[in-house]
């Protein structure tokens, strides 16, 4: 067996259920599978070619990121009052609902819910846009506008009116399946 990587140090290494996994620079590259017990092979820099530790039935399959579709969008920050009426006027035009996440910079959940809705938003990028108001940065306008008392708070919007929200005070990932909840509702 031979395996090509685009870097020079490949680990196969064997788990209990006799699956290998060979990686490269923290990409997964390929998964072995083996019918019989073995031992594991690496292969280093600087080692040659390796070392075989025993003779072994194995089939491989590839495991290749989809690159197709980002893995993380970034959320586009609301500034004022006109940015989300020009916002909510392409959603409506587009039919296409939007979410934004009030949050402040000194928040602790909010920070870390972030980029759990960055991730979120990269599996929904095609059917709805994700935008960010840090309240701090904005006028007091459109933290009333919003109906904002506390942070973070996640609505979503559509035909230019606020629908559902979720205040996210615990568990970032019980808020993420919550948001997730309430996205299938109007996506």
């Amino acid at each position: 067996m031979s395996a090509i990587a685009a870097c020079s140090h490949i680990i196969c290494r064997e788990n209990y259920q006799h699956q290998w996994l060979i990686s490269s620079g923290g990409t997964n590259l390929l998964s072995l599978k083996s019918t019989t017990r073995t031992s594991w092979v690496e292969c280093r820099k600087g080692e040659g070619e390796g070392r075989k530790l025993g003779k072994r039935n194995v089939r491989v399959e590839a495991f290749w990121q989809n690159l197709s579709r980002p893995s993380v969008i970034e959320m586009e920050p609301i500034t004022d009052s006109d940015h989300l009426d020009q916002i909510l006027l392409n959603a409506q035009q587009n039919s296409q609902p939007i979410l934004i996440d009030w949050m402040a910079a000194w928040c602790r959940k909010c920070i870390f819910l972030k980029p759990k809705l960055e991730k979120l938003a990269a599996e929904y990028h095609n059917k709805l846009k994700f935008y960010c108001v840090d309240v701090n940065k904005v006028p007091q306008s459109l933290v009333n506008r919003g109906n904002i008392s506390k942070m973070p708070t996640i609505q979503l919007w559509k035909d230019g009116e606020m629908k559902e929200e979720v205040i996210g005070g615990h568990k970032a990932w019980m808020v993420i399946e919550e948001v997730r909840d309430m996205i299938r509702k109007f996506v």
